[in-house]
C-alpha cells in the first residue's frame, strides 16, 4: 500500500512537473509570436495615422467601427459582428483660446481646452475675476458673496509622492467631473482646472465632466488648463488678486448618434457557453490621435485572437474580443455589452482589458474572490522571466466592470504608469509616443493570462454556508 501511494505521488508530481513545462513552452511560443511576427504596432499605426481622434460620435470613430470589424474578419474568426449602442456627440468647434490679465493690455495667452460635456462660452467669450481653490470644502467655505459673477479656478495637483499614478488621478479627478456643477451652483460663470499631469507642461487635458441635476440654464463653461498655465495663474494671483482671466470656447453637445462595440469570437471546442473576453475601448478624446488611450488596448486585444489563430490553438472555451464604445463620455459599449449578455444568458468566466497605455506591461490586477485569486498567484512563477511580477487585488477595468455578477473574475492589464497621464486625454496622446517592442509585451502578456484561463478554468467561488 505504501508503495502505491509513493508512486501516486510521484505520478501527480511528474503531472505537474509537465504540466508546467507545458504551459512555459506556450508562453514561449506566445511571447515569440508577439515580438516578431505581431500585428499590433501596425494595426495602431492606421488607427492613429490614418483615423486619428474617435470621440463617440464622430466621423473617425466610425472609421475606426469599420477598420477594426474588416480588420477581425482578416483573421479567420469563427465570428465578427457589431453591436449596436446609442452614444453621445459632443463637439469641440474651434480652437479654445485664453488669456491671463493683470491689468490693462497686461495679456498672457495660456493653452486651455474645453472639457468634454461643457458648453460654450458666449460668442465673445467670458473674462472675470478668478477665485482659486483646491477643493469642494474651500469653494462653499468661501460661499456665494465671493464666488457669484466670478470664474472659480480648481488647482489641486496630482499628489507627487503616491507610487500609484492612479491613485494620485482619483485623488484630484472630481474638481475635472463635478467642478462645474458645484461651482455653478454658488453663481460661478465658468470654471478652470488644473490638467490632470503629474508633468509641468504645456499641454491642457480634457476629460469627462458633468452638470449632474442642475438645470441647463445654470450649465456654465468649463475648461482645462495646462499645468505650466495653471502654475503662472496661481502665481498672478497671488501677486494681485485681482487678475482676471478670459476664455472662449465654442464646444457643443449634439442630439444622440448610434455607434457600435466591435466583437469577435473563436468558439469553444468544449465548453463554448464559457465566454472570456478581452477588450479594449475604440474611442478616444479628439485630441491627440488616441493611441496610449486606448488604440493601445484595442490592437492588444485583437492581438490576443490573432496569436491563438496563428498558433492554430483550439480554445476550450470562447474566446470574445470586444472593442467598446464611448468608455470616454459615457461608458454606454460597456453597459450596453453587459445588457445584451444578461438578456441572451451568455455565462462569461473572465474578462480582461487593457486601458492604461502601451507602456512596459508590469502585471495584473483582479476583482475576484481570495479562491480565485489563489488560483492567479499559482501561475505567478510563469510571468516571472518575463519580468511581469504585479498580481494584486484591485479594480479592473471601466468597460468591463458592467459584467461583474460575483461570480466571473475581472482583471486589468497593468503597465507602468509613471508616464501615462503625461499623455492622457491630451495633445500629447500621440502614436510617436508608443513603443513597438513595449506595446507588443503587453499583447503577448494579455494572451498567456487568457491562454491559462482557458486551459484551466475558473476556481468557482465558495458559497457561504448556511
Amino acid at each position: 500500500m505504501r508503495i502505491k501511494m509513493l508512486l501516486l505521488v510521484f505520478l501527480c508530481i511528474v503531472g505537474e512537473l509537465f504540466a508546467q513545462t507545458a504551459d512555459e513552452k506556450t508562453f514561449r511560443t506566445i511571447y515569440d509570436q508577439a515580438l516578431t511576427k505581431g500585428k499590433s504596432y501596425e494595426w495602431l499605426r492606421h488607427l492613429s495615422l490614418q483615423i486619428g481622434g474617435r470621440l463617440s460620435g464622430s466621423y473617425q470613430a466610425q472609421q475606426a467601427v469599420d477598420y477594426t470589424k474588416k480588420e477581425l474578419e482578416a483573421l479567420g474568426l469563427d465570428k465578427v459582428w457589431l453591436q449596436g449602442v446609442m452614444v453621445p456627440k459632443w463637439v469641440r468647434g474651434l480652437k479654445e483660446y485664453a488669456y491671463i490679465e493683470q491689468g490693462a493690455g497686461e495679456q498672457t495667452i495660456v493653452p486651455i481646452c474645453a472639457l468634454g460635456g461643457s458648453v460654450a462660452t458666449p460668442g465673445g467669450g467670458i473674462k472675470a475675476e478668478v477665485v482659486e481653490v483646491k477643493n469642494f470644502e474651500e469653494l462653499k467655505a468661501l460661499g456665494k458673496e465671493k464666488i457669484a459673477g466670478k470664474i472659480v479656478f480648481y488647482n489641486r495637483p496630482m499628489d507627487p509622492k503616491l507610487i500609484n499614478t492612479l491613485h494620485a488621478y482619483g485623488g484630484c479627478v472630481n474638481q475635472r467631473g463635478s467642478g462645474a456643477k458645484e461651482a455653478a451652483s454658488l453663481g460661478a460663470i465658468g470654471v478652470i482646472v488644473r490638467s490632470m499631469n503629474l508633468r509641468l507642461d504645456d499641454y491642457p487635458h480634457t476629460g469627462a465632466m458633468s452638470y449632474g441635476d442642475l438645470p441647463k440654464s445654470k450649465w456654465i463653461p468649463a475648461a482645462a488648463i495646462s499645468t505650466n498655465g495653471a502654475e503662472l495663474l496661481s502665481t498672478m494671483i497671488r501677486l494681485n488678486p485681482n487678475t482676471k482671466f478670459f476664455f472662449r470656447q465654442s464646444c457643443k453637445n449634439m442630439p444622440e448618434v448610434k455607434s457600435y462595440n466591435v466583437i469577435g469570437e473563436i468558439k469553444g471546442t468544449e465548453f463554448p457557453n464559457e465566454i472570456i473576453i478581452v477588450g479594449g475601448h475604440l474611442d478616444s478624446w479628439d485630441l491627440g490621435d488616441g493611441s496610449h488611450d486606448d488604440g493601445a488596448g484595442v490592437v492588444q486585444s485583437m492581438e490576443v485572437l490573432r496569436i491563438m489563430k496563428q498558433m492554430n490553438y483550439k480554445p476550450k472555451r470562447t474566446l470574445r474580443v470586444v472593442l467598446f464604445m464611448n468608455e470616454e463620455n459615457g461608458l454606454r459599449g460597456g453597459r450596453k455589452y453587459a445588457e445584451v449578455a444578461r438578456q441572451k444568458g451568455e455565462k462569461h468566466v473572465f474578462a480582461l482589458e487593457s486601458d492604461l497605455g502601451g507602456f512596459t506591461p508590469r502585471g495584473f490586477t483582479f476583482d475576484c474572490t481570495t479562491e480565485q485569486f489563489a488560483q492567479v498567484q499559482s501561475w505567478k512563477k510563469l510571468f516571472e522571466p518575463y519580468l511581469i511580477h504585479l498580481f494584486i487585488r484591485d479594480g479592473s477595468g471601466a468597460d468591463i466592470g458592467p459584467l461583474k455578477d460575483g461570480n466571473l473574475v475581472l482583471a486589468g492589464l497593468r503597465p507602468d504608469s509613471q508616464r501615462y497621464f503625461d499623455h492622457h486625454h491630451s495633445d500629447a496622446d500621440t502614436f510617436d509616443a508608443v513603443n513597438k517592442r513595449e506595446l507588443e509585451l503587453g499583447a503577448a502578456t494579455m494572451t498567456s493570462l487568457i491562454y491559462l484561463y482557458d486551459k484551466y478554468g475558473v476556481q468557482t467561488p465558495k458559497k457561504p454556508k448556511g
